[in-house]
């Protein structure tokens, strides 16, 4: 009688699994991983912003893992060369408590930014994302929430960078 208790479990979680994995598979999902990653249409990239900089950094590192593309030193080497316009981080109070000290801040990150091939035309026109987080305050936990309003900054960032790859990898290029 064990043994077939056994069984029958072991079946079911074999057949729950199996289709489930069916369903996933037939619907199109795949994990994000090197596979997953978001191929750009361009074979080497110039990056037109300060490689040292945290946004310059992780957008090197994403379109490296993005496939086959290669970041190049000059615009003069690059298929494509991604400018960035603007780039603006904001701390903005949103609300007082009653005895007038800020209650809630909200956290702005703007990027403006195009790419241009190699002959000097626009093959993504200037495109602005605005990123809009709120953060509550309180006084009596200062350090805890400028940790928090940095992890807030760093994870807008990351959202950005995904995002500039998202509209990047979506540009259709003639020949291709």
């Amino acid at each position: 009688m064990m043994n077939l208790n056994a069984l029958f479990s072991s079946f079911y979680t074999f057949s729950l699994v199996s289709f489930v994995s069916m369903v996933l598979i037939g619907c199109g999902f795949h994990l994000r991983g090197a596979d997953g990653a978001l191929a750009t249409p361009f074979k080497t990239v110039h990056l037109a912003v300060d490689a040292r900089s945290p946004l310059g950094v992780e957008l090197a590192r994403n379109l490296r893992a993005s496939g086959d593309t290669q970041l190049v030193a000059t615009a003069k080497e690059a298929e494509a060369t991604l400018e960035i316009l603007q780039d603006n981080r904001n701390k903005i109070v949103l609300s007082l408590n009653s005895a007038g000290r800020v209650r809630e801040f909200a956290l702005t990150h703007q990027l403006r930014f195009r790419v241009i091939d190699a002959v000097g035309r626009e093959v993504l026109l200037p495109t602005e994302i605005n990123l809009r987080r709120t953060i509550s305050f309180n006084e009596t936990q200062v350090l805890a929430k400028e940790a928090e309003e940095a992890l807030l900054f760093r994870d807008m960032q990351t959202d950005m960078v995904q995002q500039v790859l998202r509209r990047i990898s979506a540009i259709k290029v003639e020949g291709k």
